[in-house]
């Protein structure tokens, strides 16, 4: 019998509407849902594989436990009985530290794992949590935390009002917004200029969105501050400045800007002075106009430092909290920013990892040190490791290490639909539904949309796997030591009443719902526009809920109730790049540096065993400038060896104008030749691990996160 649902893709950060068509339980056709709220039918391949994603045979249905050195299937009593055996006497013996957490990037797309896994933690009770905030995004969680008090009120930019935006380090075409949730990034661009506005694009490559824009700008890899901080001087040396109100700290911002000239900038960088000088004035001048920094801004030896200035720059010329500008979205649920302000200092650093000393941030560490806390002895050694929707293995710095210290724990345990390069690594691997049989709800990327909208996405298929809130309810359950069998729903029940006291009401408001459903239905009704999980499932194509609005005071929780131009966390690090200026490019042949690639038919690692998203050419290739290949006496299409202080890859080449002299450039996500994964479509597209180039030892010093933008390295023939 064939019928029609209306859900939310859950793929990536635009939160695409899709019409998903069943014949029974066989998804027959997916499409983008032309009546939803936010998306207006868009559809990328990622959201026209869910399909092949439901139906591929390599997904786990049934735990796996090793045995005798093989992963073979288990009951699910047997699965947690295994596990509480082995981790019960761990923590008894060397103490909750010695338990190690990685959360993975789908964790975010997934709402079981952004409601309960906080339950999980407490329960574990460990310091020792990594995830993969700290190896995309973290630099910009501390640069809003502390100019404006919470680590999730980060402004993004008004693309449907907005005449000017100034794009770093980004490719939205391609990722549809990170940080910046807006599906049909495209047309939404594209509407820019056709009301008469402009793009401006730097970037060290030439990308899909560079190519839409009215103008691009190669940079340096690594060197956006500089360009930042050269924009922030033009605008006060020129008197171009119109700060907003509510700002703490723009003397010394001002003051701070003094040495980066747009000459000293011009010679980090590689942008002429004029040019620069040029982008500030045209952002003055703009009617509405924001800057707006991603991943290359991030993932980067001054991360922090360019997520600050990014911001600054919209305060100090108007545009932060204004319509076109960069403004702070109201979500419908969750979001910490949309209650009676709490004031409290933004804090970090609260603690530091035992053996390099890295800072905390959020109450994680940095990823870039696990492979440190497995290997190094002494108390707080990290001995058992729970991975939860996560790929370590291929998608953290110095990626072999980390594979040699997780074969030398006592306990590894992961959440995971497949045995990928990192779970064939486990002793305990435990599945979870296909997106299709599990309810959904983007409690985090609502908070990061470019227009305010609610859509709830009900299980339209059922599975026979339970759903992850429960594994993790009953993992932490065996971690609180209440053993391999303990009562589920009486443990939810106590979440429930703990999330609803947290919000004013009686969970009795909820009904007869449990899990996610009750949970969502209490924050929908502590939220800012009073809805109930009803209200949401009675429209399937989602709720509009208006434009991005001023949020200005009543967004802000930092002590003084004011943007915090010039935090002393921040302000202390601006003389660490100072330093900088001036100074040669990292060596290597010729100097030599290596930057990732986004692809649209790419978020994950996972994504790669699905034939829809790796048909047609090969994607993992290495892009070469013309000059480069000349001077390497290499051919489109020959192989080179790309080598750093970690390690060494061969990969064909792709000569290409579109990437800058002195920078290679590939994808993430790839290497899919381990033995042990179990990922048939993958497996016949291996592509190389290009983080087994990067170096774990290369970090934003404040914020810990690693370095992917501009490692070192050599690059040579391999004929």
């Amino acid at each position: 019998m064939t019928a029609t649902a209306h859900i939310t893709c859950p793929l990536c950060e635009a939160t695409c509407g899709l019409e998903v068509t069943l014949d029974g339980g066989e998804v027959t056709r997916v499409r983008g849902d032309a009546e939803d709220v936010f998306s207006k039918g868009f559809l990328c391949p990622k959201g026209g594989s869910l399909g092949a994603l439901h139906h591929d045979p390599d997904r786990l249905r049934t735990p796996l436990v090793r045995r005798d050195g093989k992963l073979e299937p288990a009951t699910w009593d047997e699965a947690f009985e295994e596990i509480d055996r082995r981790l019960s006497p761990i923590i008894e013996q060397h103490g909750r530290d010695a338990v190690g957490v990685y959360l993975g990037n789908p964790s975010a797309h997934n709402l079981s794992a952004q409601l309960y896994n906080r339950v999980l933690l407490k329960s574990i009770g460990t310091r020792n949590v990594f995830s993969a905030s700290s190896v995309d995004q973290m630099p910009k969680h501390l640069s809003a935390g502390h100019m404006f008090g919470g680590a999730l009120s980060i402004p993004v930019p008004d693309l449907d009002r907005t005449m000017h935006l100034l794009v770093l380090g980004a490719n939205p075409l391609a990722s549809n917004g990170s940080l910046m949730t807006a599906p049909d990034a495209r047309g939404r661009l594209r509407a820019i200029r056709e009301r008469g506005g402009k793009i401006v694009v730097v970037d060290p490559r030439r990308s899909r969105t560079a190519e839409h824009a009215d103008e691009h700008h190669f940079i340096r890899p690594g060197t956006d501050a500089f360009l930042l901080f050269a924009i922030v001087h033009v605008l006060f040396a020129e008197g171009l400045t119109e700060p907003v109100d509510h700002l703490d700290g723009l003397e010394e911002v001002e003051r701070l800007a003094e040495p980066f000239t747009p000459e000293a900038a011009a010679e980090a960088t590689s942008i002429p002075a004029e040019e620069i000088r040029r982008m500030a004035r045209e952002l003055a001048a703009a009617p509405k106009a924001a800057v707006y920094g991603r991943i290359g801004t991030t993932t980067a030896a001054f991360g922090t430092l360019a997520s600050w200035l990014v911001d600054v720059i919209n305060a100090i010329t108007g545009n932060l909290d204004r319509e076109g500008g960069a403004m702070f979205p109201l979500a419908a649920a969750g979001q910490a920013n949309s209650g009676p302000a709490k004031p409290r200092r933004f804090a970090h650093a609260r603690w530091t990892s035992r053996v390099r000393g890295l800072p905390e941030a959020l109450g994680e560490l940095p990823t870039a040190t696990l492979a440190d806390e497995i290997e190094t002895p002494g108390e707080g050694q990290i001995r058992a490791l729970f991975t939860l929707a996560g790929n370590p293995c291929v998608s953290t710095p110095n990626a072999t290490r980390l594979a040699k210290a997780i074969g030398q724990l006592d306990l590894f345990v992961a959440l995971d639909v497949y045995v990928n390069e990192t779970t064939s690594r486990a002793d305990v691997v435990l599945p979870g539904p296909t997106p299709l049989e599990r309810p959904h709800y983007d409690l985090a990327l609502y908070q990061l949309a470019v227009r305010n909208v609610a859509n709830w996405t009900p299980a339209i298929l059922d599975g026979d796997v339970p759903q992850e809130w429960q594994t993790m309810l009953r993992l932490a359950a065996v971690a609180a030591g209440q053993g391999p069998h303990a009562d589920v729903a009486a443990f939810d029940d106590l979440v429930a009443a703990e999330v609803a006291r947290g919000a004013g009401l009686d969970p009795a408001v909820a009904g007869e719902r449990t899990g996610p459903e009750r949970l969502m239905d209490l924050l929908l009704r502590a939220g800012p526009y009073e809805l109930t999980l009803a209200n949401l499932e009675a429209a399937p194509h989602g709720i509009d809920l208006g434009p991005l609005k001023p949020r200005l005071p009543e967004v802000l929780r930092t002590p003084s109730g004011r943007v915090e131009l010039a935090p002393e966390a921040i302000v202390a690090d601006v003389p660490r790049l100072r330093e900088a200026l001036g100074k040669a490019a990292p060596n290597g042949n010729g100097g030599f540096v290596l930057i990732g690639r986004r692809q649209l038919r790419s978020n994950n690692s996972w994504m790669h065993n699905l034939t829809p998203l790796v048909k047609g050419k090969d994607r993992c290739t290495a892009w070469l400038n013309p000059a480069d290949a000349e001077r390497l006496n290499v051919a489109d299409g020959a192989s080179v060896s790309v080598r750093s202080r970690t390690g060494a890859v061969e990969i064909p080449v792709e000569v290409t104008p579109d990437i800058m002299p002195g920078v290679v450039s590939i994808p993430h996500g790839w290497g899919h030749d381990v033995d042990g994964a179990r990922l048939t479509v993958a497996a016949a597209h291996p592509g190389v691990n290009s983080n087994i180039l990067a170096d774990e030892m290369l970090v934003d010093p404040l914020s810990g996160n690693a370095v992917f933008n501009g490692i070192p390295v050599e690059v040579a023939s391999a004929g």
